[in-house]
């Protein structure tokens, strides 16, 4: 479940950023490398970033618009070398 959760809230929000580059670029007169280089990541990890911390400090309800409603978490399991 930790998979699926992990992809989900990190494809929705590039797809969110991707649209709302194209979105800006039709009244902007910017060319197409200039949408993906630079408005697509911007949006994207604004749009990441305004319901992230939404979800944290006013309600864990927020993360649906990420894709899930809640962060996946992660064991922690130390991880030991191995002895030759």
């Amino acid at each position: 479940m930790n998979l699926y959760a992990s992809l989900l809230r990190t494809g929705v929000p590039a797809a969110v950023g991707w649209l709302v580059a194209v979105a800006l670029s039709h009244g902007l007169d910017l060319d197409a490398t200039a949408v993906t280089g630079v408005l697509t990541p911007v949006a994207t990890f604004s749009y990441y970033s305004v319901f992230r911390l939404a979800e944290e400090q006013l309600s864990p309800r927020f993360g649906w618009l990420l894709g899930y409603a809640r962060p996946p978490k992660y064991e922690n399991t130390a991880l030991t070398l191995p002895r030759t």
